[in-house]
């Protein structure tokens, strides 16, 4: 999207088309905005980005997961755990050169959030605690690290909208994936030491795209997934979270209810993602009057909060659920 992105974004809107992407590159994503939210709000159009595993599960899961708490929700962490079969699991290499020229280019990121001047999201109820950069979790009984993805910027944007259009109480919220055991934790620092020293050098970046295979322990090729790697692979996206009951100030004191919802789906990359996007797509055609007032360049949390996406999903292979701790 980086390179070949704006001129559908720039064709679609001055057509006076809406749009859905599948992007997960919070440069592109927070540029379009920067650019062109002011003229898709004229046409009456709307530019929906990460319509797809980023950043879908974890946008609509937040609000899924306030939805279902009595009370006020105002802190969520989720974790991702990926399974797959005997044959392992891989991305095409696409995604691998999204994340080199991202990583690469977080410079630039920072410039343009001041550009935009975003205000910033309020802290509501108790601080969300941040996690180190690996940590055990009680809750998995394994390893488990940030998630890379754009996921906590594009629920963020979606928070701000909802707090600062619709006066809705923001939500914190910290994304996490599980690793696996000990050994793996060591394999990853030492691909991601060597990955973080490589992108800072234009020779590293080429090294890094032209050999993903070798650089991400064949988690990236060329070729992408095989059917039965993708038809052996699933994802389950569980997010805790808590806040205050009703008829108590999120202001004062500490957060006295909790829970815990789970968004299960299908092979990330090429299944779910596909679900994700035509949905939304529906979504915004059967939805319409359900969508934001008026036009603009919209995360999918703010563009279909009020919409029934979430139901639509459920019908179609992506699952949503409250689940209790023993479960878990």
């Amino acid at each position: 999207y980086r390179f070949f992105g704006e001129p559908v974004v720039k064709a679609c809107v001055e057509n006076g088309a809406s749009c859905i992407d599948i992007s997960g590159e919070p440069q592109f994503l927070e540029g379009m905005y920067l650019k062109y939210n002011e003229k898709a709000a004229e046409k009456r159009v709307y530019v929906i980005g990460s319509c797809g595993f980023d950043s879908i599960p974890a946008d609509m899961g937040v609000l899924y997961t306030r939805d279902k708490l009595k009370g006020t929700l105002t802190a969520v962490e989720s974790f991702l755990t990926v399974k797959s079969g005997p044959e392992g699991s891989c991305i095409h290499d696409g995604t691998w050169k999204s994340v080199v020229h991202g990583l690469s280019d977080q410079d630039n990121l920072k410039k343009l959030r001041k550009q935009i001047g975003y205000t910033p999201v309020p802290v509501v109820g108790e601080k969300l605690k941040r996690r180190g950069l690996v940590f055990y979790s009680q809750e998995f009984k394994q390893y488990s690290i940030p998630f890379m993805g754009s996921d906590v910027s594009v629920v963020k944007r979606s928070q701000r909208y909802l707090h600062t259009q619709l006066q809705e109480t923001p939500v914190q919220y910290a994304a996490y994936a599980n690793v696996g055991g000990f050994g793996s934790v060591v394999k990853l620092m030492f691909a991601g030491i060597l990955f973080l020293l490589l992108v800072k050098f234009s020779f590293g970046r080429k090294l890094l795209i032209k050999y993903p295979e070798f650089f991400s322990a064949g988690r990236f090729t060329k070729k992408g997934p095989t059917q039965k790697q993708m038809d052996e692979t699933s994802f389950s996206m569980t997010f805790f979270g808590e806040g205050y009951s009703e008829g108590q100030d999120p202001q004062k004191g500490k957060p006295n209810v909790k829970i815990c919802t789970q968004v299960k789906g299908p092979e990330p990359g090429y299944i779910a993602t596909p679900i994700a996007m035509v949905q939304a797509g529906v979504a915004l055609l059967e939805d319409a009057a359900c969508l934001p007032a008026q036009g603009g360049v919209y995360s999918p949390g703010a563009a279909f909060s009020k919409t029934k996406l979430i139901d639509r999903l459920n019908k179609h292979g992506m699952e949503f659920s409250v689940i209790t701790k023993p479960e878990v």
